[in-house]
């Protein structure tokens, strides 16, 4: 099993660019499993800054399990089996992936209550005053490494089908099914988001560590708002990718996105 990498980005907003540079690199491939990173005194150099700032830096890649100190050869890039998984989805057929993802990944419920929404899911949902929701928060891991952190609103009239027994170990859309719930369209958003300390927590990264945010209102039929979801991903563990084709003629040629039905998401070593 890969090894777990929690961030550890060092205090000092110099070391901890560095580090980030570096840890993008390394995570990015542009820095291969095997390869050698400059000196400290040739880092420092081409950074601007101290070499004991640099060796901060370089501590904070070494405590994530991203690169090793050899005698005689230096600091190295680590082997491939030591990186993280990374979950990879395409984005023109990101739902039915995440849909495929929920069967192949397990999660962790880690908490379950019934209350008032935030003005916010309830306006994103379209309830009435004083409808109640239940609201789970619930980590998905892959190969039991954590990489996404989802918090979910569903009307109560809805939830009462179910119990936290049941979307512990069950995908929350298959408990929908069984209510007879049926889904018709979503509004998505992708942005970005920084941690906080409890999701930094659960997804084991720093407080203020970047995160993939992803929002999703899903509907039915009738236009009826029937779950909120809120998922914040790892980028170092989940990443979207969309293949685009040229179409439309002349002047008026375009970028459109290609779905294919048979994209899967899938973790890599």
């Amino acid at each position: 099993m890969p090894q777990i990498v929690t961030s550890q980005a060092p205090d000092g907003s110099k070391a901890r660019r560095v580090y980030l540079l570096l840890r993008d690199e390394i995570l990015g491939g542009h820095l291969a499993p095997g390869d050698s990173l400059p000196g400290e005194l040739k880092l420092a150099q081409i950074h601007g800054i101290s070499r004991v700032t640099i060796r901060r830096a370089l501590d904070g890649l070494l405590a994530d399990g991203l690169i090793e100190r050899r005698p005689g050869s230096g600091t190295v890039v680590r082997a491939p089996g030591t990186q993280p998984v990374q979950i990879i989805a395409d984005f023109a057929t990101l739902m039915p992936q995440l849909r495929r993802m929920a069967e192949d990944t397990t999660a962790r419920l880690l908490s379950f209550s019934y209350g008032m929404p935030t003005s916010h899911v309830a306006e994103s949902l379209g309830l009435p005053e004083g409808t109640r929701v239940q609201r789970a928060v619930r980590l998905r891991l892959s190969r039991g490494l954590p990489f996404s952190h989802l918090t979910t609103h569903v009307p109560e009239a809805i939830a009462e089908g179910y119990s936290e027994a049941d979307l512990a170990t069950t995908p929350l859309f298959r408990l929908l099914e069984r209510r007879g719930v049926q889904v018709d369209h979503a509004r998505q958003t992708v942005s970005a988001i920084l941690a906080t300390p409890e999701v930094a927590e659960s997804l084991e990264v720093t407080v203020g560590a970047a995160l993939i945010s992803l929002t999703r209102v899903v509907f039915d039929a009738a236009d009826n708002g029937v779950e909120h979801l809120q998922a914040l991903y790892r980028p170092d563990r989940y990443r979207l990718e969309m293949t685009l084709d040229r179409a439309g003629q002349a002047d008026a040629r375009y970028w459109a996105a290609v779905v294919d039905n048979a994209a899967t998401a899938k973790a890599t070593p």
